[in-house]
């Protein structure tokens, strides 16, 4: 099972709440709204590549539609695989969370 980091796992995760509405411009503008950072749209794309070509995500293309003036847009959608490395990294980070000791701060 592939690694991934924390960029990719957040757009993962975006990508699995979208529900098979996923595109580059959606995802960016969720990940500012969650993570208050802005990302550029090519490097949305560029993970989003990254993400499918490891077998994380699949997409297909969208019918054309007159409020992007008949352009398609590129739908994201998470495969068994992406969902099984997410699955993966929260018990993970789960694991490590559980063995923190319980700290007293004054």
């Amino acid at each position: 099972m592939s690694n991934i980091g924390t960029l990719e796992e957040t757009v993962l995760l975006l990508v699995m709440i979208h529900n098979g509405n996923a595109y580059g411009i959606s995802i960016a503008e969720a990940y500012m709204e969650h993570t208050g950072k802005k990302i550029s749209i090519p490097a949305i794309h560029t993970v989003l590549k990254r993400l499918e070509k490891k077998g994380f995500l699949k997409s297909e293309m969208s019918g054309a539609t007159a409020e992007r003036g008949g352009r398609r847009k590129r739908l994201f959608e998470i495969t068994q695989g992406g969902y099984a490395v997410l699955q993966k990294v929260q018990e993970s980070r789960s694991s490590l969370w559980s063995q923190v000791p319980k700290f007293n701060f004054k």
